[in-house]
């Protein structure tokens, strides 16, 4: 960190029997400084540089004993280093696919920061050479073909500095192409979202640099062109019956489809994630022949390119999402999951390493390839105006259907954002419509609950104890007639009775009582 002082003296200078015999001397702090020069007039012009400096009240770095316009000016480098430097700060620490949108960020606001736009190749080629090379750390040893090359050679001489960006306008420039795609049309609005948190993330890598003083977003006044939904929408996620048309679809197809039955049956009925599922083991999987069982999911498989990660694989080896590495998610399963899972396990095995689910010659199950699958089940299971619509168009859906149908169900939210792998506040933004339909539930039938909810509540307020205000003495403080000093137990025990019945129709419940 750099230590700034305003506490600067100058001395006359000094003439010795050097080559260079005109020394300056000043200090800063309690740390002097000297310069030499050739002549008197070169000392005088610098000395009156460094004074015109101390009287504007810049600071001055204690340790090269520059005003702080002349540190910033040699500190100063290129947006393009600054955005590889913050590709290579955040690269160790981030899985597969964060290292592909880091590098997509950053290679669509890079172009907006360039000199001029004089011999830039076109779009297309510009986002292949930043996306694939510039911005990919695993690449950065290689060699890049000749016309990657002169890009990003390109980019070395035109990019602006980083100091640049305390212009509002040009900061405004990069928001603009950050919205949109490729081919000028807007991008979708998470992906503009994501982009613009992570260029706000380099920003604040750059104040952190001490390349800016604080972050320019702060201070531009910006909206996307659409807001971001977090909601789920209730027309994509299918209900029971067409999931299990799907499921059905799946299974008629061919042995690809019939090997994925269970694989699709996972996220539908223990809203699994897809990588959660590619990852799962037989060990992983209590199923006895009847009842319900538990799968204890720890281990995800996610698909990010053999580009991006340390492995050099495909998929890489992680823990839950947003969980501790270790972390166990246990899921109880009904009946027809375990026989999905069980039949699965009969007819086809496992993997070498134990896991439940392979591909015809026993590699991790493929993206694409269920994709394939699900597309065709669609268009089999579905009505020609369902097919054409939401419904169901990712398999991600299964695992909405999944949550939503155990929130209709009445199960707590805490223990529905356990099974599913979120916070509780993470499900209420994503499901809230899946929770507004408890409104009517709540709301009385007849005038009578509203009665009897106003006695049971006028009930409970007497049984729970109170403090005793001043001045009124314990034995004469206002009680419900029916907690009196003269009624006996068993009329307690009889009232408590009926306040239960009030707000506990269905029976079994609990509440906690106090003496009166």
């Amino acid at each position: 960190m750099t230590e700034w002082s305003y506490t600067v003296k100058f001395w006359a200078i000094r003439k010795r029997n050097y080559r260079k015999p005109y020394q300056l001397r000043w200090m800063v702090g309690t740390r002097e400084h000297a310069e030499s020069f050739l002549t008197q007039g070169l000392a005088d012009s610098r000395r009156s540089e460094l004074m015109t400096a101390a009287r504007k009240g810049e600071p001055f770095d204690v340790e090269s004993g520059l005003p702080k316009s002349v540190v910033d000016q040699k500190r100063d480098i290129s947006w393009y280093e600054h955005a590889r430097n913050y590709i290579a700060m955040k690269w160790d620490d981030s899985p597969g696919n964060t290292r592909r949108t880091l590098a997509e960020a950053m290679a669509t606001v890079t172009p907006a920061f360039v000199k001029d736009t004089k011999g830039m190749p076109d779009a297309q080629t510009v986002r292949s050479a930043l996306y694939g090379w510039a911005f990919n750390k695993n690449r950065w040893e290689e060699e890049p073909p000749a016309e990657v090359a002169q890009v990003l050679a390109w980019f070395q001489r035109k990019s602006l500095p980083t100091s640049a960006l305390t212009d509002r306008l040009l900061v405004k420039a990069a928001l603009r192409a950050l919205s949109k795609r490729l081919d000028g049309k807007t991008a979708a609005p998470g992906t503009i979202s994501r982009k613009r948190a992570i260029f706000y993330n380099s920003l604040e890598f750059a104040v952190d640099a001490e390349l800016l003083t604080d972050n320019p977003l702060d201070r531009v006044k910006w909206k996307a062109p659409e807001q971001v939904t977090e909601e789920v929408d209730p027309a994509c996620v299918p209900n029971p019956a067409q999931a299990a048309k799907l499921l059905t679809a799946v299974r008629d197809q061919s042995k690809r489809g019939r090997r994925l039955t269970a694989f699709f049956g996972c996220m539908y009925y223990a809203a699994a994630r897809p990588a959660e599922v590619v990852g799962l083991r037989v060990t992983d999987c209590d199923l006895p022949r009847r009842g319900w069982g538990v799968l204890r999911l720890h281990e995800t498989r996610p698909r990010s390119g053999t580009a991006w990660t340390d492995s050099g694989e495909a998929h890489e080896k992680r823990g839950l999402k947003h969980r501790p590495r270790k972390a166990v998610r246990p899921v109880p399963i009904p009946p027809e999951l375990v026989a999905l899972l069980r039949w699965h396990l009969t007819a086809y095995g496992t993997a070498p390493d134990g896991r439940v689910f392979q591909t015809l010659r026993g590699g991790l199950v493929q993206d694409t390839g269920y994709g394939e699958v699900w597309a065709e089940a669609r268009s089999r299971a579905l009505t020609p105006a369902e097919f054409h619509s939401a419904l169901a168009k990712r398999p991600y859906d299964l695992r909405h259907a999944a949550v939503s149908t155990w929130l209709s169900s009445g199960v707590e939210p805490q223990l529905v954002a356990e099974r599913a792998g979120h916070s509780v506040a993470v499900l209420f933004r994503v499901y809230a419509k899946f929770l507004k339909d408890g409104d009517d539930a709540a709301k009385p039938r007849s005038p009578h609950d509203w009665r009897g909810a106003s006695d049971a509540a006028g009930i409970l307020s007497a049984l729970r104890p109170q403090s005793p205000r001043r001045g009124v003495r314990t034995r004469d403080r206002v009680r419900h007639p029916a907690l009196r000093s003269g009624v006996r137990q068993e009329a307690r025990d009889l009232l408590r009775q009926q306040v239960t019945g009030l707000l506990f129709p269905c029976g079994g419940a609990r509440i906690r009582t106090w003496e009166g």
